[in-house]
């Protein structure tokens, strides 16, 4: 027993961590940088259409979906073949947008017709549109699936929308150029950046009120310098980091007491970030300096930079 016991054992120890596989949509570029978490090297350059931004793994890890602005459309890449294989139809200038619990139906963000396109994406065709404020952007559904949020720059209100009816049901005020918007996993609240204004905005979901705001402030660098946009929430909800934009920095914010406890210096004009799944590492895509940050979570830290393409914005990771 203990014989053949241990050589399983061994080879357990012995087996290497899983990689993730990472998609960087590169604005400028026309492109997406496939990033091996392993070796954290570009494996593959993908040339997609024009002006790429919100990009997004479906739920069941089989495809890559981009929003390239310019060509109004949403691009499918299948993850195997790292080959566009598809498209899916939205209304003008698509950015960000967020997939419901099942992951059968797509919302989109159409930054140019103030609306969110509904798609079903077994089908992959447009069912549906819902009229929101004007520049819409960021797009997040709750926990329990029931509330699709979306985030209207020029408005400046965050939209809840009832995703049975397809009817907003509150619209609550946040201060200037909000742009992207995440609900703790436990759905208690919903975090919402605002660009211009500098804050993220702490909203109770049920009262549909702002209850706190995440104030920043970095040594040096003037207030209009730190421009909130990209958020990401630990699983446990206790610890959220938010990408400041053109002051290059992530803040690390104790999610609980809404402080912030820590600055990360990262590459330039930082956007958005995802989580590898095992959340050991959060990768942040810096715009003008052309690169991925890769930050070690539990120590945060930065680790490592890799270049990739063109005025990198968005960014998925494998589930």
């Amino acid at each position: 027993m203990l014989g053949t016991a241990l050589p399983v054992a061994l080879v357990l120890a012995a087996a290497p961590a899983r990689a993730f596989i990472a998609y960087v949509s590169n604005e400028k570029g026309n492109s997406v940088s496939v990033i091996d978490t392993d070796t954290w090297t570009v494996t593959k350059t993908i040339k997609v259409g024009q002006r790429p931004r919100g990009i997004e793994f479906t739920r069941d890890g089989k495809f890559v979906m981009v929003a390239v602005g310019d060509d109004d459309t949403i691009q499918m890449i299948d993850a195997k073949t790292q080959q566009i294989v598809d498209t899916l139809p939205s209304g003008p200038d698509p950015e960000l947008f967020t997939q419901d619990v099942s992951g059968k139906v797509l919302y989109v963000a159409n930054e140019n017709d103030n609306t969110v396109t509904v798609i079903d994406l077994q089908k992959r065709t447009r069912i549906g549109d819902i009229q929101v404020g004007v520049e819409p952007e960021g797009m997040t559904v709750s926990p329990d699936g029931k509330i699709l949020i979306n985030t209207s720059e020029t408005t400046n209100m965050a939209h809840f929308i009832d995703t049975e009816k397809r009817q907003i049901v509150a619209n609550v005020l946040v201060d200037s150029r909000p742009r992207f918007a995440q609900f703790k996993h436990d759905g208690s609240e919903l975090w919402v950046s605002s660009e211009i204004g500098g804050t993220v905005s702490i909203i109770d979901p049920v009262k549909h009120e702002v209850t706190g705001k995440v104030p920043f402030e970095i040594p040096g660098l003037r207030r209009e310098a730190i421009q909130p946009v990209g958020i990401g929430i630990t699983k446990d909800d206790k610890t959220a980091f938010v990408a400041l934009g053109p002051a290059n920095r992530v803040a690390v914010v104790d999610a609980v007491t809404h402080k912030v406890t820590k600055y990360l210096l990262v590459g330039q004009r930082v956007w958005h970030m995802d989580f590898t799944p095992d959340e050991k590492y959060l990768l942040v895509t810096n715009g003008i300096s052309n690169d991925v940050s890769v930050i070690d979570v539990a120590a945060q830290k930065v680790i490592k930079t890799i270049h990739v393409g063109e005025l990198p914005w968005g960014i998925t990771i494998s589930p």
